[in-house]
């Protein structure tokens, strides 16, 4: 009677990992696409995925796999015990964004038979990246708080460490800027801008960065207790924060081909342009992972 109530027992408990992970998945599914929508929609998105450089996107998936990695390890689709679980997580958000982008492209008729292998392929995985990373995002953002309660929130949401947090960071922005780097935009806006315009861009972003965390009491917010310094959050998390935002708006420029060529004027307002953007996604990622 007893072996019979533990294989019960068991078997209840497997059943339930198996519909919590396929939850998961699910909700996988709904954050890719709802965070790279924008993105499978825009056409110098689609252009990219025929011309843009084999060795430069070959290089974009294979950083896109760690990161899902340790992102999984804060935020992934269950709980997990070990990297090896993150990996398995990190392989399913990956072909998640494959399947959505490939639906999604194929559905408006931006993938048809007759296109060669390597557009059709350059297309997918272009689009993969975002997609993957909305895949994740998806598990945090689309669960129910009584989903939430029944596991152990220790696991489901691990607290970051001081590079955890600029990590996470490194990825809102990452994210927001691939959404507009591709764009004609960017550079045109970098050329419309003289030297005061670029630094009041600095200023605000960072202003920003810190009123978004700090300031304003969003949910996920940090409170400095009255014991900190004003300043410590602000040398500590919002300045290392913006420059991280800066190296990834810098490094997106550089794998999207808008800088390629450029002298080191136009290079450097570019990125302060799109740093605007990726600073506002640095700090929605404190906020919301």
């Amino acid at each position: 009677m007893t072996d019979r109530t533990g294989e019960r027992s068991a078997l209840m408990q497997r059943r339930k990992a198996r519909t919590a992970f396929l939850a998961g998945m699910g909700r996988g599914l709904a954050g890719a696409l709802l965070f790279a929508l924008p993105m499978l929609m825009t056409m110098e998105m689609w252009q990219l995925g025929f011309y843009i450089d084999r060795e430069k996107l070959l290089l974009l998936l294979v950083l896109d796999l760690p990161l899902l990695v340790i992102l999984s390890h804060h935020i992934g689709f269950e709980e997990t015990f070990g990297w090896r679980e993150d990996l398995r997580d990190a392989i399913v958000a990956y072909g998640i964004g494959i399947a959505a982008s490939g639906l999604i492209l194929t559905l408006f008729g931006l993938l048809k038979p007759e296109m060669p292998m390597s557009e059709i392929i350059g297309k997918i995985a272009i689009q993969a990246v975002p997609a993957s990373i909305g895949a994740m995002f998806g598990r945090s953002q689309l669960t129910r708080d009584e989903d939430e309660e029944c596991e152990n929130p220790e696991l489901r949401k691990r607290p970051a460490s001081y590079f955890g947090e600029l990590f996470l960071m490194s990825v809102g922005a990452l994210f927001l800027s691939l959404n507009v780097a591709p764009t004609e935009e960017m550079i045109l806006l970098s050329y419309k801008m003289t030297a005061w315009h670029a630094l009041a861009a600095i200023l605000v972003s960072i202003a920003l960065m810190h009123g978004f965390v700090y300031a304003v009491s969003f949910e996920g917010g940090h409170e400095l207790s009255p014991q900190t310094p004003w300043w410590h959050a602000l040398v500590r998390f919002t300045l290392p924060g913006y420059v991280v935002a800066l190296a990834i708006s810098l490094f997106s420029l550089w794998i999207f081909e808008q800088v390629d060529g450029s002298a080191l004027m136009p290079v450097v307002f570019a990125t302060i342009v799109l740093g605007f953007p990726a600073a506002i996604g640095a700090a929605a990622a404190r906020l919301i992972l």
